[in-house]
């Protein structure tokens, strides 16, 4: 799955969500979201990590001391923007603050009252200085050297008079209890060496899906489209990724294994309990995907279009997947939660059935007992084979 595969911060504090789900994409009235369009368009960094924190001292350091690794050569080209989303159990907000007082000249620190990752994210993307932008979940890390070898590139990018919009970049998942990684590359998918269009893209293989963790946007590209996350709201990391896609007109691809994904802590949001516990925001996230983006309409590119039905397709049988783990689980009773497809009819009978009768879509919905079981059999083979959760 966005992911999960869809992995977003699991800082975001849940117990203090948003009264329903329509407040949780309202922005506050001093929200800095709202006022992106008038956000200044100069930068003095070539790109700005954004680091959102909740209650993460016991990993962030590792983190941010990966991110001053990869500006050591110059690190007046980077930006280090931690967004301490009001973390009260733990000293983040002392170490953020530790971190500022040793590089004064690259980290900077934001304080605010606790509103979850998608609107740490939003902060970041307000506050950037950097001409580029990357997002960088406080208990994971980059590869140094690939981090490097990326902020050379993106020097090179700013000089050019049509920038690049998108580095997409290969990520690695770091299981814990196995000790193992999991490389997901993009080779077969984009050109190298070259900047490109999307009709020069390839076919994405189903384990290839591009994640908060293999993006890099140019950061003037998502304040011109206004984009917003969610408030207190899980995985929104899918629609970071997903929403500006068709205003990309320029990419790179560099294969360098740089984000570093950790999987192995209970409370992560991809574990496959938290999973089933927030299957409503799960929910949530995917309805507001497919009403963001019109299908076709809004996508230039018949190859961008294919990818998007097919990212979209994945994030339903998601839903339906868990929807159906959880309805055996006794902690949902109503059709509704495990009947996505039926949404998606009502929005556009056109791009339902194209996605409905391909092989995703047919796979992970089956209205029988037995073809719900078999769902829930192509998903546990899944989880095994590229082991993200």
């Amino acid at each position: 799955m966005s992911n999960q595969e869809n992995k977003t911060n699991n800082k975001t504090n849940n117990t203090e969500q948003a009264a329903s789900n329509e407040e949780a994409f309202q922005s506050t009235p001093k929200s800095p979201a709202q006022s992106l369009a008038q956000t200044k368009t100069t930068y003095d960094k070539v790109i700005t990590f954004v680091v959102p924190c909740y209650n993460s001292a016991a990993y962030m350091d590792n983190c941010i001391a990966s991110l001053i690794g990869a500006g050591a050569r110059d690190l007046s080209r980077i930006e280090i923007l931690i967004v301490d989303d009001g973390s009260t159990k733990d000293d983040t907000p002392e170490r953020a603050d530790a971190w500022v007082e040793r590089f004064p000249d690259v980290v900077r620190v934001i304080h605010q009252p606790n509103g979850g990752h998608g609107e740490a994210v939003n902060t970041g993307i307000y506050e950037a200085r950097g001409f580029y932008l990357k997002c960088v979940d406080s208990d994971d890390w980059v590869d140094v050297q690939a981090a490097q070898e990326v902020i050379d590139h993106l020097d090179e990018f700013t000089k050019l008079d049509e920038p690049v919009d998108m580095l997409v970049t290969n990520y690695v998942y770091n299981h814990r209890e196995s000790k193992s990684e999991k490389i997901i590359s993009f080779r077969s998918v984009f050109p190298r060496d070259k900047v490109f269009g999307w009709d020069d893209i390839g076919r994405f293989r189903i384990s290839q899906n591009l994640l908060m963790h293999a993006v890099t946007y140019r950061t003037q590209l998502l304040r011109d489209i206004n984009l917003r996350l969610p408030k207190h709201t899980f995985y929104v990391d899918n629609i970071f990724v997903y929403v500006p896609l068709p205003k990309v007109e320029r990419l790179y691809y560099l294969d360098a294994n740089l984000y570093q994904y950790f999987i192995g802590r209970e409370d992560q949001s991809v574990n496959e309990k938290i999973v089933l516990k927030n299957i409503e925001q799960q929910l949530l996230i995917t309805h507001f995907m497919i009403d963001a983006v019109r299908l076709p309409e809004d996508v230039p590119s018949r190859k961008l279009l294919n990818y998007m039905l097919n990212h979209l397709t994945l994030m339903i049988a998601v839903c339906t997947t868990f929807s159906i783990l959880a309805h055996r689980e006794q902690k949902l009773i109503n059709r509704e939660h495990y009947e996505m497809w039926h949404y998606l009819k009502e929005k556009s009978p056109k791009v339902y059935w194209r996605m409905r009768l391909g092989i995703r879509g047919i796979g992970t919905s089956l209205p029988t007992p037995a073809g719900r079981t078999l769902t829930i059999i192509v998903y546990r083979v899944a989880q095994r084979l590229y082991k993200f959760n």
